[in-house]
């Protein structure tokens, strides 16, 4: 499966599995970038992320937590 920065439930998900010890609530928007980057199938351009794409990612990723 190839994700996109706007498949930002799917990209929670895989957050949520590949850093199960990491408190979305507190993490930087660099270190969030650098890991949606990192996650396989992650297939975007890496400047089509801005600050709302990445907002909407944390809020999935502790929306997924709870």
């Amino acid at each position: 499966m190839s994700l996109r920065w706007t498949d930002v439930n799917d990209i929670a998900i895989e957050l949520v599995e590949a850093y199960p010890d990491v408190d979305a609530v507190t993490i930087r928007f660099t270190d969030l970038h650098r890991w949606v980057m990192e996650l396989p199938g992650f297939d975007d351009d890496p400047n089509h992320s801005g600050e709302k794409v990445l907002e909407a990612i944390q809020a999935a990723w502790i929306e997924e937590l709870e």
